[in-house]
Order: C-alpha cells, then sequence, then structure tokens
C-alpha cells in the first residue's frame, strides 16, 4: 500500500485528482462525464453548503438515492469535512428509513427525486435539512434558505485521520431492527486498496454499475475501487431490466462488473440453457462433456458479446452461486471471480482474479486480511470463519453488548459463516451458523423480525420463519382454541377459516417488511414449536419438512 500513504477518503480522492484530473470519472450512461476535476469542483461546492446549514465534524447525514453520479460526489463530500454519512438502501420502507434516521440522529439527508415519498410525513426531532440530491436544491429545513452554488468553496480546511468514523451503514433489516455498521476511514480505504491486488485496475477502464451504491460491496469495490484506479462508472437511470441494461452494457462496453449470483443465473436460465434445449440433437450432444464444453465456450463468447465485448472482471458476490452455472462459467471461459464478505468487514474478505479461481471457492483471504477457522471439525475441517484486518469494523453503533458479541478479546471478528480453508488457504463457505437467510439478491433477511410481524397478527401464538427450496416460508401456530371458540359460536367453518387467516396473514406481513422479505408462502403449525429450556424454538428441527406441518 506504498502508493497510499494516508489511508483516508479524502486523501484517496485528492490522489486521484492529482493524477487523472482530465479523465472521465462518473456519467449517466448516454451522457459526458463529470471529469475528475469536475467532480472535485462539485464536492467543495456541497461542502461549502453543508458549512453554511451549520453541519460540523461528527454529524450524521443520511444518503438516500438512486444511483447516480451525484451520489458518490455527496458522499465524499460529507466524508471529507469529518462527517459520517449514513448511507440507506432504497428498498428500506418509510418505517425502515425513520428507524435510521432516528438510530443515527441523522441532522440532514440528501435524497433523490424517485425515493422522496418515502421521507414525506417522517419528522425525526435531529433532522434538519433534506436536500433533493439530484440538483441540490433545498426541501425543507429547519433554518435559512440555503442555494447551492457550483462556484463555492468550503471556508474552511478539514484534517481527517484513518480512525475517524466515516460511515454508519444499517444493514438490510426488515422491521426497523437492523444494527449500524461504524466503519472507519481506514476500514473503507484500506479494503479499496487491497482489492487492486485482485484485478488491475488502469485509466480507461469502466464500470456499469447495476448494484446499490448504499450496500458496501458497491460503494467499496465498484465505486471508491475505481475511483482510486482512475477509471470511469457509469449509472443506469432506471432499474436494470433487460430492456434497460442490453442498450447500456452495448453503450458502455464495460470492462469491470459487479453483481449477485441472481442477476448472472437468470441470464444463463433464460438465455443459456433455453439453446442447448431447443430440440433433441442439440439437448443430446450437450449431454457429451467434451461437446459440452466446446459449446460452452461459443456461448460464453456470445455472453461476453452481450456484455459489450470488452469485459475482463466480472465479480459476483453477496450470496453463493449456483454450482451449475458456476461449472457454465468456467468452461464458457467467462470472466467471472467470487468474493467474500460483509458490511462488518467493509466489505472483502477473500477474492481471486478470474484466472486463479477454484470450483465454488470464494478465493484466499485479502491482501492484509487473516482468516482462521474456529473449532473446526474433526473430520470436516469445517468452523466458524474468524477474521482479522484493518478493515474489520469499529463496532455496531449505540450498541456495546452486540458488538462484544461478534469480537473476541484478541480482535477477531466472528462472521457467523461455516467455511473452511484447503492446502493452498483457498476459502470454502458451507453455510451459516447464525440464523440470518441470504435473499437471492444477496440481503439479509433476519426471520426474527419478520416474526415479530407475524406475531402481531390476529389468533398468532408463535411463527418461524425459514427458507425451503429458495422461497420464504413461514410457519405458523396459530391459538385453535380461539379461533374455534370464535368461528364456530359464528356458524362458519374453522377449516374454511384457517386458509382465510393465511391470505389474510402473508397480506398483512407483506405490506410491513422490505420487497426482499415477503413471505411466499404459509404453513400451519398444528402443534407447538419445540423449544429450549429458555423457551426458544429450535430452529433446527424445522428446516426439513416437519411432520407436524400442514400446507
Amino acid at each position: 500500500m506504498q502508493d497510499f500513504p494516508v489511508l483516508t477518503l479524502p486523501a484517496l480522492l485528492s490522489r486521484s485528482v492529482e493524477k487523472y484530473a482530465d479523465l472521465p470519472a462518473v456519467a449517466f450512461v448516454d451522457e459526458t462525464p463529470l471529469t475528475y476535476a469536475e467532480f472535485d469542483k462539485r464536492r467543495m461546492a456541497i461542502v461549502a453548503m453543508l458549512e453554511k446549514m451549520d453541519i460540523k465534524p461528527g454529524d450524521r447525514i443520511a444518503l438516500l438515492s438512486a444511483n447516480m453520479p451525484n451520489w458518490g460526489i455527496t458522499y465524499f463530500s460529507i466524508v471529507s469535512m469529518g462527517a459520517i454519512v449514513v448511507p440507506i438502501l432504497p428498498d428500506f420502507s418509510s418505517g425502515e428509513i425513520e428507524n435510521v434516521l432516528l438510530h443515527s440522529e441523522a441532522k440532514a439527508i440528501f435524497i433523490s427525486t424517485s425515493l422522496k415519498a418515502k421521507i414525506e410525513g417522517l419528522k425525526p426531532d435531529t433532522l434538519q435539512h433534506r436536500i433533493l440530491i439530484d440538483d441540490f436544491s433545498l426541501l425543507e429545513t429547519t433554518g435559512k434558505k440555503i442555494q447551492f452554488k457550483e462556484d463555492a468553496q468550503p471556508a474552511k480546511e478539514y484534517k481527517v485521520t484513518e480512525d475517524d468514523l466515516a460511515a454508519i451503514i444499517y444493514t438490510s433489516g426488515t422491521t426497523g431492527k437492523s444494527k449500524g455498521v461504524m466503519l472507519t476511514h481506514k476500514n473503507i480505504s484500506s479494503n479499496a486498496v487491497a482489492s487492486r491486488s485482485i484485478q488491475e485496475i488502469v485509466p480507461g477502464d469502466r464500470f456499469l454499475s447495476v448494484l446499490p451504491l448504499s450496500h458496501t460491496y458497491e460503494n467499496t469495490i465498484g465505486f471508491i475501487l475505481p475511483i482510486i484506479s482512475g477509471a470511469s462508472i457509469f449509472y443506469i437511470k432506471k432499474p436494470p431490466t433487460p430492456a434497460v441494461l442490453l442498450p447500456a452494457l452495448k453503450s458502455v462496453r464495460p470492462t469491470l462488473m459487479l453483481t449477485v449470483p441472481l442477476i448472472i443465473e437468470k441470464i444463463y436460465r433464460s438465455k443459456v440453457m433455453p439453446a442447448f434445449k431447443k430440440n433433441w440433437l442439440v439437448k443430446s450432444l450437450y449431454a457429451i462433456p467434451p461437446l459440452r464444453k466446446k459449446m460452452n465456450t461459443i456461448a460464453g463468447q456470445k455472453l461476453r458479446d452481450t456484455f459489450g465485448g470488452e469485459l475482463k472482471f466480472f465479480g459476483i458476490g453477496g450470496a453463493k452461486l449456483d454450482k451449475t452455472v458456476e461449472k457454465f462459467l468456467r468452461e464458457a471461459k467467462f470472466p467471472y471471480a467470487i468474493g467474500y464478505g460483509l458490511t462488518e468487514t467493509s466489505p472483502l474478505l477473500a477474492g481471486v482474479n478470474p484466472l486463479r479461481t477454484k470450483l465454488q471457492s470464494t478465493g484466499p483471504p485479502l491482501e492484509g486480511v487473516t482468516l482462521k477457522i474456529h473449532d473446526p471439525g474433526k473430520f470436516t475441517g469445517e468452523g466458524e470463519i474468524y477474521a482479522k484486518g484493518p478493515n474489520v469494523m469499529k463496532g455496531y453503533y449505540k450498541e456495546p453488548e452486540l458488538t462484544r458479541e461478534v469480537m473476541t478479546e484478541d480482535g477477531w471478528f466472528k462472521t457467523g459463516d461455516l467455511g473452511i480453508l484447503d492446502e493452498t488457504n483457498y476459502l470454502f463457505i458451507r453455510g451459516r451458523s447464525k440464523n440470518v437467510i441470504i435473499g437471492p439478491g444477496g440481503e439479509n433477511i433476519f426471520p426474527e423480525d419478520i416474526e415479530s410481524v407475524i406475531n402481531n397478527f390476529k389468533h398468532v401464538a408463535e411463527s418461524l420463519v425459514i427458507q425451503q427450496k429458495g422461497k420464504l416460508v413461514a410457519m405458523v401456530h396459530f391459538n385453535r382454541e380461539e379461533i374455534e371458540e370464535k368461528y364456530q359460536a359464528m356458524k362458519e367453518d374453522v377449516e374454511k377459516k384457517y386458509e382465510e387467516l393465511k391470505k389474510e396473514l402473508q397480506e398483512y406481513v407483506n405490506a410491513r417488511v422490505s420487497k426482499f422479505s415477503k413471505i411466499q408462502e404459509v404453513i400451519l403449525q398444528k402443534e407447538e414449536f419445540v423449544k429450549t429450556a429458555t423457551k426458544k424454538i429450535k430452529r433446527f428441527l424445522y428446516t426439513k419438512k416437519h411432520p407436524q406441518q400442514e400446507t
């Protein structure tokens, strides 16, 4: 890291502005990019505006926006003046957003036009300013009306240190109980700099951004990493549906992209496999291994052409990649690589160049990161993955007890994931030791949060949320005596009422949780759940279909 003597975000940006001033930095697809110098000029103008709003070092500033050039400029504006950025996932509900604003005590929020409705009516006590990120106009303020001026300069100089807090990132919670992960300047900067060892990125490289910038994966690897490398980043104005994404790929011809397994798995199943099943002859030929490899190689070239023809790195993270899909990518010689990490580790812990992948492995630990397997099984070698490095979080905001639960006294972070390290130090993820469910897009889904909503529904005694065949399923034990007493007295068919309650419950829950936490099926649990001595449900008994369940 000798090229980066100071690991703060302002120092990283200053280095890039000096080296790459006239190179393109950020843009919407098919629009003229801002150069690095123009990026920095706008950053300074935003700092000047925030100064007039009495924003000071240490203040928390929320950022709720669709991906756009102004997102990253605003991010650097906030952290360069010693304030703390609080990125909020666009998928969060209004209730979740309000909880984040309250818990972080945000003094201001930058919000995009597309998400403005989500904060209408919210009145967090500390929130003084609401700024439209699209043009930096002031929507609401408790103070005097401030106007954004493109040529404004900050009145002060700010000294930010490596150990200063840069961001509080709230994990993908479902009902407002998500934790705020505190990341310092060194946490984020060291992770971005170390990630350069996985794939060479040079001026002229082009990123196409399709994942939310408020997620650490896209934020560190898809934004800060290209910025420190002199590359350019392009954003899409609409959700990346195939009709929107395909023309963008053709226009940008990205050399690097990040995605989650869901996207590439959808492409494989909807575009690749149908071509190999169109008639019995092709299907028969594809079943012969040497021919399959040849056909996959041809399909891989077509896939690369679909992505613009110049792709050299396709990073996949956030969830486990389907093994069949990965086998295809390998035989297709598609330049994929799988990474592993968590919000708490800024995020990357392990990763590898496309030329050195191993099937179902995330690669070796990142430069500067140490991984170990805690209490490995005698025969399997599996155990919980512990991590140590400069990218490990400072802790959970206002949650010292929760922080102590995941950090050992000697500085190891307990990931809650099970894995093994092979003889070459490549990491293989075996599963989750915690209850968290990983959604198809890599979202963290906390079943306890959904259960708390379910348990507030009429006649519900207790519930358990699990994942079955990729679907979120709610196992629900109703108070049968209560239901039978009520509806038999009304001369209603009780069994028919159960079916109505299941439908009502599903609608009730799905209106109150995030998009990725919606229940897809409700199963009746006839008897009470088996519990521990402390009255906690023994979850592991219900990961497979239980004899007492009724569909």
